[in-house]
C-alpha cells in the first residue's frame, strides 16, 4: 500500500495539496503497526485505506477549527439538530453509529473500519 494506490481507491483524497503524501505515508505506517496483517489477510489494505481517511478527516477538522481562531482537537461528536431562525433540521445520528466505538464514531471511514474490524476479529462464521 503507498499514496498514490491510496488516491487511487479513495479519489476524494486525490488533491496532493490537501492531503500531502507525507501526511498519507504517516499514517500508513500507523496503521501498518496496529492492523494485524495475519488476522487481516486479503482485508488488509481495505482497512489500512479506511484507517488513513479516518484519520486524515479528523486531522482536517481540526486545521478548520485552527485556521478559525478555534482550538484544534476538541471533540463535539455528530450535530444532531441545526436551527436558524424558523427553520431547523435534525437528523437521527444514532443510526449510522456503531455501539462502543468511541472515536472512530466521529467519521464514515472509521465506522467503517470498526465494523470491519469486529468482523475481521470475530474468527470463523458461518451464515
Amino acid at each position: 500500500m503507498d499514496a498514490a494506490t491510496f488516491r487511487s481507491d479513495l479519489p476524494e483524497f486525490a488533491n496532493a495539496t490537501r492531503f500531502p503524501d507525507s501526511r498519507i505515508n504517516f499514517w500508513l505506517g500507523i496503521g501498518n503497526k496496529l492492523l494485524n496483517a495475519q488476522r487481516w489477510a486479503d482485508l488488509l489494505d481495505h482497512g489500512l485505506e479506511l484507517f488513513v481517511a479516518h484519520h486524515l478527516t479528523l486531522a482536517k477538522q481540526n486545521e478548520a477549527a485552527a485556521a478559525t481562531g478555534g482550538v484544534p482537537g476538541v471533540s463535539t461528536g455528530a450535530v444532531s439538530a441545526k436551527e436558524v431562525d424558523k427553520v431547523s433540521v435534525s437528523y437521527d445520528t444514532s443510526a449510522g453509529l456503531e455501539e462502543n466505538a468511541g472515536h472512530w464514531n466521529l467519521t464514515t471511514y472509521g465506522t467503517q473500519l470498526i465494523r470491519l474490524a469486529r468482523m475481521v476479529g470475530s474468527g470463523g462464521m458461518q451464515f
